[in-house]
This record gives C-alpha cells, sequence and structure tokens, in this order.
C-alpha cells in the first residue's frame, strides 16, 4: 500500500441512485454511502471519473429539466488500511439456497457457495439488483441452457447460472471487469464457454437466456443487440422503478411475465412473444 490514497466525496441534492449505479458501473473498489454523499476511496486521482461524472449529470438535468446540485471534493490522505476497514464491513449474503461471502469468510457446508470479494468489481450480492437478479436466474435457468451475461462485473450472475448448470458465455466493455469475472470464476471452480471485452454485437450466438444488470438508459439504448441474442428470456436489471415503463417500451416485442421489486429497483423479466 501506498503512503497516500485519494478520496473523492460526491454530495447530490437529487437523482442520488441513478448517479450512484452510474459510479458503480465505473468503479470497483466499493462505495461508502452517509446520508446524501458517495465516497469512494483509491491510490490514484478521480479526474477522468469526475469528467465523466459531470457529463452524465448535465445530461441527467437536460432530459429532466432541472438542476442537480453537485458537490464535488477529493482529498489526498494519510494512507490507513481503508482497504481493511472497507472489508470489516462487508458482510456475507444468503439469497434462498446460495451463501455469497467474502474471502475472509469461511464457506457453509448447507448452501451453494460463492465467493467474491467485493473490492475487486461491482456485483458482491449486497446491491438490490444483484439479488433479484440471482431469484431470477434460479427460477428461469434450467441444467444446460445457454445464458450471456452482459455487463457482467464480478461475474456473480453467470457464476449463480454455473452453480445451476448453465453454459455461460459473458461480456463487460470495462477491461477490469473482464479480468475480475475470469478470476471468480476460476476461485468459485466454475467452468465458461467465454468472456470477453466488448458487448452482446461481438458474438453471434443465441442464448437461452440473457441477463442485463447494468442501467436504465443503457437497457434502451442496447435494447436491439439484446434482443438479438435471446432465443427465450431476457432478464433486465439494474432499473430504478419510476423508470420501467420507458424500458418496456423499447422490448414491446418480448413479453412481460415477471416483476421483482427490490426497494426503488426492479428486475424485469421478459419472455419472446
Amino acid at each position: 500500500m501506498t503512503d497516500s490514497y485519494f478520496e473523492l466525496s460526491v454530495e447530490v441534492s437529487s437523482f442520488k441512485d441513478e448517479i450512484e449505479n452510474f459510479l458503480m458501473e465505473r468503479f470497483y473498489n466499493g462505495i461508502e454511502e452517509k446520508g446524501n454523499t458517495l465516497i469512494l476511496r483509491g491510490e490514484s486521482g478521480f479526474e477522468d471519473l469526475i469528467e465523466e461524472l459531470n457529463g452524465y449529470v448535465k445530461a441527467l438535468e437536460e432530459i429532466f429539466n432541472t438542476k442537480i446540485e453537485l458537490n464535488i471534493n477529493v482529498e489526498k490522505k494519510e494512507s490507513k488500511d481503508w482497504i481493511k476497514t472497507y472489508q470489516e464491513s462487508v458482510k456475507p449474503v444468503e439469497i434462498d439456497e446460495f451463501y455469497i461471502h467474502p474471502s475472509w469468510y469461511e464457506p457453509k457446508k448447507d448452501k451453494i457457495n460463492i465467493l467474491i470479494d467485493p473490492a475487486l468489481a461491482f456485483g458482491s450480492g449486497h446491491h438490490e439488483t444483484t439479488r433479484s437478479c440471482v431469484k431470477a436466474i434460479k427460477k428461469y435457468v434450467k441444467e444446460n441452457d445457454t445464458l450471456l451475461d452482459v455487463g457482467c462485473g464480478s461475474g456473480i450472475l453467470g457464476i449463480v447460472a454455473g452453480k445451476l448448470g448453465a453454459k455461460v458465455d459473458a461480456c463487460d466493455t470495462d477491461v477490469v471487469a473482464v479480468e475480475s469475472a475470469r478470476e471468480n470464476f476460476k476461485l468459485n471452480s466454475v467452468k465458461y464457454e467465454n468472456i470477453w471485452h466488448g458487448s452482446a454485437n461481438d458474438t453471434d450466438k443465441k442464448y437461452d437466456v440473457v441477463v442485463a444488470n447494468i442501467i436504465a438508459d443503457v437497457l434502451v439504448f442496447i435494447a436491439n443487440e439484446l434482443k438479438s441474442r435471446a432465443k427465450n428470456y431476457l432478464i433486465l436489471s439494474g432499473i430504478i422503478d419510476k423508470y420501467k415503463d420507458r424500458v418496456l417500451k423499447k422490448y414491446g416485442d418480448f413479453e412481460l411475465i415477471e416483476e421483482i421489486p427490490q426497494n426503488e429497483w426492479v428486475t424485469l423479466i421478459l419472455k419472446r412473444k
């Protein structure tokens, strides 16, 4: 560990969930939440991330014709073992028969154990969208089904599907996430067919199930490529419930068969008509 680290605090007046999800898609070392403030810590500065964030907030302001107060502050601090502090705050998660735990906790003999260290990539089972996706995969994915996880992050959803006997492909536009997913599959002794850096458009294969836990705006933007890859089911998540109808409008050629709500988030299960 270096002698110092950078702490980025982002205080927002509104659209906090959207902004937090935006940051989760781009930062993989964990985000601390204190009221309306989101805190990120890392060993290098946040210049590129701040530029992207300002652009995203500007786009939100234009779309919703509103003003978002955004207070951004970066401090360089004397190093302490903040990763250890973060790890101590992360507890295992049980989702039905799955026990998702970091490496500093022992597995459980009576559960399907999945080892994920949250500091590696977004997708540790703690976020509402991940939990509801796990429930959807358990219900709709059968042994020997083919599944594509788009925006795989840590790989947790593909690992769950693999534990259920599915044949899994995965992709992400972030190269760090791709490497993290590969490592997590290996750690969990789960095989995958292929993992690549890129999008669903980078394959011609069609899958029994396509799962995408991203954000509503991206799900709308890539709707055609997701639909073209799905033979049967689409599992769409990362959707704040007030944006549900906007997403469904882009997937009108699929039938909505179930919604899984988790607080202000919703996961949609769609079936090809």
